[in-house]
Formats: structure tokens, C-alpha cells, sequence
């Protein structure tokens, strides 16, 4: 490292890797010419190396002391000097934005003497004694580790003591008694003093900020919002300015568009003779941001130009914090603001057509899980009835479930499946595993920048804030609103989009998101937005996008989200219901006569199957998968047949010989691990007529359409491949029944052959395979568990909670395509398959082809397409235009 400190005006918001986000922002505002309290950043770097040794870099020290030495020339005062004392915060500030996640320390450079000083200079002392009781509390919580609510506890009786609803109803003597209350607390908790020298103070504080990068909280943030754990953070040493002088002064957050909607206008909350964290902690409730042009009109026209500003210098919706300390305006803060996915459509339209942005910046700041939450379904709101209670609408959707009144009870139901909404008066970054197991979170207090509702939308959690009728009450674990008391456990509804509570579960409709791609009808405002987004996307994809569907309906259902075609049709999704005994019949046949006379009577069954979906996809490809699970999946259970059979004996009748004849061929084809054993182009291979009749079904189902004057499109995929040989002899059988057809109905029927690889020694002899194959289909759920030697229906509930929380996965690799194992083998086999046969049609047809970070990946390496189940094609869709984005553009999502 060459350097372990810049000040503030020598950076620029593109060193956000080195200066962290807040440091870059801050940097960049004091280059703009705003006002900013002048101050320091130690870098990212310093804090990796810090977390790997254990010992702070040498010469940190001194680059630290030199800048401190400018802040102080540049004031004219000394950090805690008696007199007039310099004071500093110090803030965390990641390369990505992590609310509340990790420490701050106000007021750094107060003690016993400079408390006085700091008394005397601002002619305020209760002022001066309430600062150093926030110091003292949070240097003892957050550097010192006592535990955060012993302090709120001794709050808590002081104001009850005192008859006082929030620590304004505190004097300057109760503050000064609460200062002595809060040192002795850390002596008896630590064993040592409230350090009264500055220099110690500010050293530790920014060890302890570096420090609380690996805490709890923060780990669980980084492991929700899959953020790199060695990014470090940076640590913004700064001038302290002051909200809490008196009603001339102020602190509050600013949002140039509304974060919750994106509609244009003033939003924010803004808390008189406050500081920043009585803000965002929602101690006490504030006032909409409107109000600060009543009470400081010079201030709040000054903010608004500084919006206007930034909004224009960003491209984008800027959160600010600011304060103002006895009339004057400070700017504390700036970042691009976190949104709910209605937001971030509604803003990047906007943007687009104000032309601050280009269309591809657009789209590269939408994101296809935002596109998901928009297509939930909402509440029917003429059907629920009264709200029971009103509060601030922070994180939109609509959200049912249990009322939970801590944390922890939130993450035990939520572990048992339960759905719960985590009720607090307002919540901390302690709170976070509670926000990350319930389906929404409600606060009595607290505004849209609350903890709970930035961290909310940065979930994509429902939140509703400041629902001041509702009296929490934690002790008791209910809460009442006028005659009605909510006890722990009793369903509630949750509104985010409303600002809404219901008792009970409210009915849900489907979104106008959904109704739109139902209908392909655009309208005003979101729909139009998310109509824009999608139109950019098709414009530069190249990955094309196609549905897994096995029935009519879902094809044409697919077909209006706009899929391109049907990547997998599971034949065997067909052989159930009332045709589970034809098939029953079929492997009880005794003759090669009793087999044809079972396959006879399914054949026009799956015909006419095959004609629905063929017409429902006219003129786009459908990719027929042929038989794949073992045949005992469509037996009884092996287990209830001999519980019926012994049963039956028990009582002394005759045992149903139908259910001894079941359970012989069960015992007969019984497998310790059957999805490793007799399935796919095996059991294709040993069930003599069982590819011939489903290859005569698709040809019987293409000569159909194409008699009524269709464009039918069917392609045949042979499963679970592992050597060529297989292939070759499934090819010839499947090419002498398609001649046949053709021969016997006059129409040709040409239908392409190709493979799913999804085991990996196909994967590894594609190249082979490629010889007989004219295209190939990952399935990557398969190829998933084999690559691994999971077994997704027992892992993924025995320990893969376990390996996420221990950090061995960012993700479930059935969720988001593991890159360096399951990727890898998928590279192999498109760059030796393609080799072996160039312009091979390659996809996919697992369901990570509707995940977004896979489809990034899918493009990456060259497929041609990706196929998802029907409610992501949209997604799937977004992406791969996302996905296709030059790198400059692509750079620019938020």
C-alpha cells in the first residue's frame, strides 16, 4: 500500500474500491463545491490488512495524525481541546451500501474537561451533555462491547423516573447524571475507564469500525445481498456538525425520488434538534421532509438545489443525509439510493426519457428478481375490509403471516415453514436474522429511512414504518390498536404498497405486472416501464428464451410471456392421472402382445398431447424429452402394497391378486438409488416399443398439424446420455419410425435428434456425443447433483442451511449455476461439441435458465438459449438483455 489516507478533496466517486461508497461520495461532493464538513478516509485496504494480522499497518498512526493535524489547522481547533473542542465522527463506509450493518461514533474528542468547553462555546449545556452521553454509549457498545441494551435499559428508567416520552423530556442534569450512570456501567461491565483521551478514542474507534466488518450482522447482510466478504470496508474520519442545538437545527434524509414508487418530488424525513441516527434508528417519529420549508425555508431551498444537483450529476435517485446546525445546511452523505423494484422501472423510464441516461443504462438498472417481485399477486383491497391500522408504505407487496415480536422467535417459526411478519416499535441491525426469515417487517415508529425500511428494500421485504396507532408491546408479545389486541401468532396482513395492516389473511390479486404479459396490453406509469424495459431487452439479446411446458395451457401460456419455443416437454408429466394404469399395465405385461396392447392404447393419448402443445407453439421449435424417470415411479408404493397385502391376511381374506402382481414387479425393479439406475435412454434401451411409441406419437402429432395447415416444429431429445453408443442405437430406432410415418402417411415428418447432457461424462465426451446429436440441452438440475453427489430432494433440507451459513456457499448451487464445477463442465461441452459440429444448437433446460446470474453465465459461454418454467420466462427474457449489455453500460446497474 502505497498510501493508508485521503482527505476528502483528494478523491472522486471512481475510487469507491479503495475510498469505500461513502468516502468516494463524500470526496466527490466536496469536488462539486457542496458542503461538506471536511475530514479524512482510511481505506479498504488498510482494513484487509488489519482483519489478517490483527495489528494495524505501521505508519497508519502517523498518516492519520498528519491529517488530523489539517483538520485542526484548517478549524482552528484541537480535537478535544478544553476550549471550543474539535469533534469527529467516524463512520464504516463499504464498497457497497450496507445499512446499519456496521459501527459509527459520534462525537469523538469529547471527555470530562472538553464537555465543558464544548458547553460554554455553543452556550448550550444540555446540548453539550447530551452529546457526550451519545458518546459515551456508543464508544461503550460498539468499541468497548458492552451489550447495546444494558444502555437503553438505564434510558429507559431514567425517562420513566422522569415522566418522559423521548430523551428531549431529559435536562441538562439528567443527561450529566446519565453520563456518570452510563462510565460506571462500562466499569463494572469491561473492568476499565471510558477512555478520556481523544487521540485513544479516535484510534480505537476506527479499529472497532474495522472490526465490526466480520460481526454477526454484517456477515448475514453480505450472505443475503451476496456481497464479497474480503472487500473490507473503508473508515470516514469527519468534522462532527450538530442537529441537536435547539430548533434551529436538525437532522434529516432526502431521497430526490420517492424510493417506494419513483414518482418525482420532495421525499425524506426530517427530525428537528436531532442528530443523523435519531433519524434512522426511528427513536422518535419524524416529519415529512415537506415540513423543513416551513420550518427553515433558506435550508430547504438550499437542499433542493443540491438535489437537483446531484440527481443530474449521479444520473440517478440520490439518498442524502444532511444536517443542519443552526440554520446551516450540511451535507453529510450521498449515495444511489436503494428502491423497490416499482422504483427502479419507474425511475429508469423516467430517466431514459429525460435523457440523463441511455436506453441500454436503463435496462442495465432493472434486474430480472426486481421483474419477479412486481408479477406477486396484491391484496384485493375492496375485499379486506377496515385496515386496522395506517403506517408509512416503506417496501411495497403484499405480505401474510404470523405477528412476531423479536428476532429470534421470527427465525424459529420461519425454520418449522411458518410464515411471519416481525413486529418491533423499531428495528436495529440486530433485528436482521428476524427481517430475513419474515415475509414483512411493521414498525410503530420510524420513517421510509428508518433501519427497517431501507433494509427492507434493499431485501425486496414488504415494510410498513411509523404505524403510530399500534402500541407495541414486546413484554407482553402483542400489540393493540384501540380495543384490539394482536397476540404473538395471530395472522396479520401486511400492505407495503398502502401503508396498510389487516387482520387476518387478506385474498390477493394478481399484479398489473402479471396482467400485462397476460395480455401484452401496456398502460400508464409502471406497466409502461416495465413495457420499455422489456422491448430494450429483446432489442439486444442474443440468447433466446424458451419455456419448459408440458401441457397446452402452459405452452400458450409461455407463449404470451413471450417464450420462443418449448426448451423441454417432460413426457412423462403425461403418464399420469387416469393413465397411470396403462401404464401399470405396460410393465406387468407378461407377453411382448400384453406390452404392444398397453403402449397401443397410450400412443394416441400422448398424439394428442403432442397436437395441443404443437399447435399452442405453431411455427417455434418444441424440444420433446423422451421417457426419463424409472418406471417404478409409476408403480404403488412398495411399502403400502405389502401394509394392503399383509392387512389382508391379518384378517383372513383373500389378498387382491392385482396388488401381489404389483408387488412382485415393485420388488422386481426396486433400486437402492434409482435416479442413478434404470431411467432415461436405459430404460428406453431394455422396454422394448417404448421410445417407438412415443416417437410414433410426435410423428403422428406433426403429420396432424401440418394437414390443418400448421407449421409444427417438433425436435426429440434422448435423456440421461452417457457414452455415444447409447445415442447411436436410440437414433436409429427413433429415424426408422420418423421414416416410417413419413412413408405410411405421405407428409414428411423430419424432426431433429438431440441429447440432454446432464451427467458429467457426457459432458466430457461432447464432443463424441456431438457426432450423433444435433443439439444439445443442458440439464443442469441433474448434471447439478451428479457433478456434486447431492441429492437434491434429501440435501437441500438435511445441511445446506448449514453450508450457507458457514460461508461453503454463497448460494444453492441448484439455485444460481455453480461456475467453477457444473460451469466448467458446461464450457467443456460446448467448445468440444461445437468443435465436433459447428453451428450446434446448444441450450438449457434446467431451471437455472430462469436465474438471473445464470443467464449471464449462459450467455457468457455461447448458448444459444435458455428454457425456464413459464412464469420466468419474463425474467429470463430481462436478463439475457441485460446480459448482452456492452461492458460500459452494463457497469452503470445499480
Amino acid at each position: 500500500m502505497d498510501r493508508y489516507v485521503y482527505a476528502f478533496t483528494e478523491g472522486g466517486r471512481d475510487m469507491a474500491d479503495l475510498l469505500g461508497g461513502k468516502g468516494a461520495n463524500l470526496a466527490e461532493m466536496t469536488r462539486m463545491g457542496l458542503p461538506v464538513p471536511p475530514g479524512f478516509t482510511v481505506t479498504t485496504e488498510v482494513c484487509r490488512a488489519f482483519l489478517a494480522t490483527g495489528t494495524e499497518p505501521d505508519g497508519l498512526a502517523r498518516e492519520i495524525s498528519d491529517q488530523l493535524t489539517t483538520l485542526e489547522q484548517a478549524a482552528g481547533r484541537q480535537l478535544g481541546q478544553p476550549d471550543d473542542p474539535l469533534l469527529l465522527s467516524v463512520r464504516s463506509g463499504a464498497r457497497f451500501s450496507m445499512p446499519g450493518m456496521m459501527e459509527t461514533i459520534l462525537d469523538i474528542g469529547l471527555n470530562d474537561d472538553s464537555v465543558l468547553g464544548l458547553a460554554k462555546t455553543s452556550g448550550n449545556e444540555r446540548f453539550a451533555w447530551d452529546s457526550y452521553r451519545r458518546l459515551v454509549q456508543m464508544f461503550g457498545s460498539t468499541v468497548m462491547g458492552v451489550d447495546s441494551a444494558l444502555f437503553e435499559t438505564v434510558m429507559a428508567r431514567l425517562k420513566e423516573a422522569r415522566g418522559a416520552v423521548d430523551d428531549l423530556g431529559l435536562d441538562t442534569a439528567d443527561l450529566a447524571g446519565l453520563v456518570e450512570a452510563y462510565k460506571e456501567l462500562i466499569r463494572q461491565e469491561t473492568g476499565e475507564y471510558f477512555p478520556q483521551s481523544p487521540a485513544e478514542q479516535l484510534r480505537r474507534a476506527v479499529l472497532a469500525v474495522f472490526e465490526s466488518w466480520n460481526g454477526e450482522r454484517a456477515r448475514l447482510y453480505r450472505r443475503r445481498e451476496h456481497i464479497p466478504d474480503d472487500l473490507g470496508t473503508a473508515v470516514n474520519v469527519q468534522t462532527m456538525v450538530f442537529g441537536n442545538l435547539g430548533p434551529e437545527s436538525g437532522s434529516g434524509v432526502a431521497f430526490t425520488r420517492d424510493p417506494a414508487t419513483g414518482a418525482r418530488g420532495v421525499y425524506g424525513d426530517y427530525l428537528p434538534n436531532a442528530q443523523g441516527e435519531d433519524v434512522v434508528a426511528g427513536i422518535r417519529n419524524t416529519v415529512p421532509l415537506d415540513e423543513l420549508g416551513r420550518l427553515n425555508p433558506e435550508a430547504f431551498t438550499q437542499l433542493r438545489e443540491h438535489m437537483r444537483t446531484l440527481e443530474t450529476h449521479y444520473r440517478d435517485l440520490c439518498d442524502i443525509e444532511f444536517t443542519i446546525e443552526r440554520s446551516r445546511l450540511w451535507m453529510l452523505q450521498t449515495r444511489v439510493g436503494k428502491r423497490t423494484a416499482e422504483a427502479a422501472f419507474t425511475i429508469a423510464a423516467e430517466l431514459v426519457d429525460e435523457g440523463l441516461i441511455t436506453s441500454d443504462q436503463g435496462l442495465a438498472r432493472v434486474s430480472g428478481d426486481g421483474l419477479a417481485r412486481l408479477m406477486f399477486p396484491r391484496f384485493d383491497t375492496f375485499a379486506v375490509g377496515d385496515a386496522l391500522a395506517h403506517g408509512i408504505p416503506a417496501s411495497p407487496g403484499a405480505a401474510v403471516g404470523a405477528a412476531v415480536f423479536d428476532s429470534a422467535e421470527a427465525v424459529r417459526r420461519a425454520a418449522t415453514g411458518e410464515k411471519v411478519v416481525l413486529v418491533r416499535q423499531e428495528t436495529t441491525p440486530d433485528d436482521l436474522p428476524g427481517m430475513v426469515a419474515a415475509q414483512a417487517v411493521l414498525t410503530s415508529r420510524g420513517g421510509k429511512t428508518s433501519h427497517a425500511a431501507v433494509v427492507a428494500r434493499g431485501m425486496g421485504k414488504v415494510c410498513v414504518c411509523g404505524a403510530e396507532e399500534i402500541a407495541v408491546d414486546p413484554q407482553e408479545r402483542r400489540f393493540t390498536v384501540g380495543d384490539t389486541t394482536v397476540e404473538e401468532g395471530t395472522v396479520v396482513s401486511v400492505d407495503g404498497s398502502e401503508g396498510a395492516v389487516y387482520a387476518g389473511a387478506a385474498p390477493l390479486v394478481d399484479s398489473a405486472v402479471m396482467r400485462y404479459f397476460e395480455t401484452g396490453e401496456a398502460s400508464a406509469g409502471l406497466v409502461d416501464a416495465v413495457d420499455g424495459a422489456m422491448r430494450q431487452a429483446d432489442g439486444v439479446r442474443r440468447l433466446g428464451v424458451r419455456a419448459n411446458a408440458d401441457t397446452p395451457e402452459d405452452a400458450a401460456r409461455a407463449r404470451r410471456f413471450g417464450a420462443e419455443g418449448i426448451g423441454l416437454c417432460r413426457t412423462e408429466h403425461m403418464f399420469l392421472g387416469d393413465r397411470r394404469q396403462l401404464v401399470e399395465a405396460m410393465i406387468l405385461a407378461r407377453t411382448d402382445a400384453e406390452r404392444e396392447r398397453a403402449l397401443d392404447a397410450l400412443l394416441p393419448l400422448q398424439r394428442q398431447d403432442f397436437i395441443g402443445i404443437l399447435e399452442a407453439m405453431d411455427g417455434l421449435p418444441v424440444t420433446i424429452r423422451l421417457l426419463d424417470p424409472p418406471l417404478h415411479e409409476f408403480l404403488p408404493d412398495r411399502t403400502q402394497l405389502a401394509v394392503r397385502l399383509a392387512a389382508a391376511e391379518a384378517h383372513g381374506t383373500p389378498p387382491s391378486a392385482h396388488d401381489a402382481e404389483l408387488l412382485d414387479a415393485v420388488n422386481r425393479m426396486h433400486e437402492e438409488n434409482p435416479m442413478l439406475g434404470l431411467r432415461g435412454v436405459r430404460l428406453g434401451l431394455v422396454a422394448p416399443g417404448l421410445v417407438a411409441m412415443q416417437v410414433r406419437a410426435i410423428a403422428e402429432a406433426v403429420v396432424e398439424r401440418k394437414r390443418a395447415g400448421g407449421d409444427p416444429r417438433a425436435e426429440i431429445m434422448v435423456p440421461l446420455i452417457d457414452t455415444v453408443e447409447e445415442l447411436r442405437l436410440v437414433r436409429e430406432e427413433v429415424e426408422q419410425v420418423l421414416a416410417e410415418v413419413s412413408t405410411h402417411s405421405g407428409v414428411p415428418v423430419e424432426c431433429p435428434i438431440g441429447t440432454m447432457i446432464e451427467l458429467p461424462r457426457a459432458a466430457l465426451t461432447a464432443g463424441r456425443i456431438a457426432e450423433e446429436a444435433r443439439f444439445f440441452s443442458f440439464g443442469t438440475n441433474d448434471l447439478t447433483q451428479t457433478t456434486w453427489g447431492f441429492s437434491r430432494d434429501d440435501v437441500e433440507a438435511a445441511f445446506f442451511s448449514t453450508y450457507l451459513d458457514k460461508g461453503i456457499f454463497k448460494v444453492s448451487p441448484f439455485e444460481t449455476i455453480d461456475r467453477d464445477g457444473v460451469g466448467r463442465l458446461v464450457q467443456i461441452a460446448v467448445a468440444e461439441g461445437r468443435a465436433a459440429r459447428p453451428g450446434l444448437k446448444i441450450g438449457v433446460c434446467g431451471e437455472h435458465g430462469g436465474d438471473p446470474d445464470s443467464v449471464h453465465y449462459f450467455h457468457a459461454v455461447g448458448l444459444d438459449y435458455v428454457s425456464c418454467s413459464p412464469f420466468r420466462v419474463p425474467v429470463a427474457r430481462l436478463e439475457a438483455g441485460r446480459a448482452a449489455l456492452p461492458e460500459t453500460e452494463a457497469s452503470d446497474s445499480r
